[in-house]
């Protein structure tokens, strides 16, 4: 298994968050879930397609992909995992998809889509440099020349909304709408609709996924890190983090421990222990990820 983290040049950071290159050669067929997130996501696979079983829209077909971007949504992803499984995640903030698809992120809300239906040939170049290339470090420049060769840095989200958006992911959803409506001069009516317009989610949907992303990241975390000190039988990693739920909860902003097993029950579509038996099986899940308090 290979997990490896990448930083997107300067000029692209005020658009992603970060780049994550996975690889496993022999892992166990199941399930993955794609969980709600601040980000978008854009995935070009290594080898094998990728094989999305469920889409966030239950309307929207299965299917198959080479590359994928996913718009922001708040019920899961379910992806078939297959023995073999590689290819390079890159975490889109909202803000970025003007610049980088030439639309607002609220078009592909809820949506999973072939990447050239909004990179064009991008698409499809990133997909044979990427395979050919001969490392990750090399994976990631090349990332870095298309992303930068087609993207229109000018091409900006109203002021209003960034800030927005960025007051709930520095402060990890903690601020109400009219909170965010006071800060950024608006009504909350027309903050919200136009809010939604540019990421695809309300503020207050937007401040709920936020810290839902941000409390299970911290699971998981805490999973790795309890299980790694654990028996050289093999630690139950999942039973780890969930002995964390309580805490990860009052730190995370829910009123108790009971709210927070109910937005995972809503927003991943299982219970936490059920989540994080499942999730430490997979490579996806192993943690590379932005910062919680990630404001890209």
């Amino acid at each position: 298994m290979e997990m490896v983290e990448g930083r997107p040049a300067p000029a692209l950071r005020p658009l992603i968050g970060h780049y994550h290159g996975y690889r496993e050669l022999d892992g166990t067929p199941g399930r993955h879930r794609g969980l709600p997130s601040p980000y978008l996501t854009l995935i070009v696979t290594l080898d094998e397609p990728l094989v999305v079983e469920a889409h966030p829209d239950p309307a929207q077909s299965p299917g198959r992909y080479e590359t994928l971007v996913g718009g922001l949504h708040t019920t899961p992803a379910l992806i078939a995992n297959g023995v073999r499984q590689a290819g390079v995640q890159v975490a889109l903030s909202p803000l970025g998809a003007r610049a980088l698809f030439g639309l607002p992120a609220g078009a592909l809300r809820n949506l999973d889509v072939d990447a050239a239906m909004v990179l064009g040939h991008a698409a499809h170049e990133l997909h044979e440099r990427l395979n050919a290339a001969p490392s990750w470090e090399r994976r990631f420049a090349i990332l870095d020349e298309l992303l930068l060769r087609r993207a229109d840095l000018g091409r900006d989200v109203p002021a209003e909304v960034a800030r927005a958006f960025r007051l709930l992911m520095s402060t990890g959803g903690a601020m109400t709408v009219a909170e965010l409506a006071r800060e950024v001069g608006w009504s909350a009516r027309h903050l919200s609709a136009r809010f939604a317009t540019e990421t695809g989610l309300g503020p207050k949907a937007a401040a709920r996924v936020i810290r839902f992303d941000r409390a299970r990241r911290q699971l998981q975390r805490m999973g790795a890190a309890r299980g790694s000190a654990g028996s050289a039988q093999g630690p139950d990693r999942a039973g780890a983090g969930l002995a964390g739920l309580a805490e990860v909860a009052v730190e995370y902003g829910y009123y108790d421990q009971a709210h927070l097993a109910r937005e995972f029950r809503e927003l991943a579509g299982c219970p936490p222990s059920r989540w994080l038996a499942e999730e430490f099986r997979f490579v996806q899940a192993s943690g590379a990820a932005p910062a919680p308090d990630s404001t890209a």
